[in-house]
């Protein structure tokens, strides 16, 4: 009997060591903000987009990486930072150990893992989607498809870099992949504007992903 106990003892307690090592090697790397900045997409630039991150990281146990919103800005005659270049190489896994891509390339252009049920918040929930109430589906990202920075032209598509709450527009994501004929996470469409009521109008909150960089 007590030879039984120790067997499974020992069983238990080497399940347990390698749950604990698998949260190891696959520490969260990738989150929607569980909340917006609440002041439309004036998120403080891309300093205080980043300080968003590092915040709710740190609220669930994670802080201890180098967090990156995703966001592209712009400049005058020529083009502004790169989403893509801001998030570090990868890996990522959300929250719950699920691996959104091995690297940039992966992201941009084979990504298939960045769905409803993965692209989740900084404690592993579910972002509202097109067919939630209210739709929340509007991730802010400022880029093209595959996560550069426009070329200049005449249209805003960073909100004037991430400092609008009023006039301007911003481009956004699905992070659940559905709606206005366009699938793509990181380039669906603009907004109507910059504000945090134009952001619920078009179906977003002012939520934006992140990135551990390191």
């Amino acid at each position: 009997m007590n030879k039984k106990i120790s067997v499974l003892a020992f069983a238990v307690t080497t399940l347990f060591i390698s749950f604990i090592t698998f949260a190891e090697d696959r520490p969260m790397g990738f989150f929607v903000t569980s909340v917006g900045m609440g002041n439309g997409a004036d998120l403080g630039g891309l300093k205080g987009a980043d300080a968003h991150c590092q915040k709710l990281a740190a609220a669930v146990g994670a802080g201890n990486r180098d967090w990156k919103a995703y966001l592209s800005t712009e400049e005058p005659n020529k083009r502004g930072v790169f989403a893509r270049h801001r998030i570090g190489n990868g890996p990522w896994y959300n929250a719950r150990g699920i691996l959104i891509a091995t690297n940039p390339t992966d992201l941009h252009l084979y990504n298939k893992t960045i769905t409803l049920e993965t692209a989740l918040d900084e404690a592993g929930n579910r972002i509202k989607g097109r067919y939630d109430k209210p739709n929340e589906h509007d991730i802010l990202t400022g880029s093209q498809d595959d996560g550069t920075a426009y070329f200049p032209d005449d249209k805003d598509h960073t909100c004037n870099n991430w400092t609008s709450s009023d006039e301007g527009s911003a481009q956004v994501g699905h992070h659940d992949r559905h709606g206005g004929g366009n699938p793509s996470w990181s380039s669906a469409h603009a907004s109507r504007g910059c504000s945090q009521e134009a952001l619920t109008k078009t179906g977003g909150a002012g939520k934006f992903y992140c990135f551990a960089a390191d």
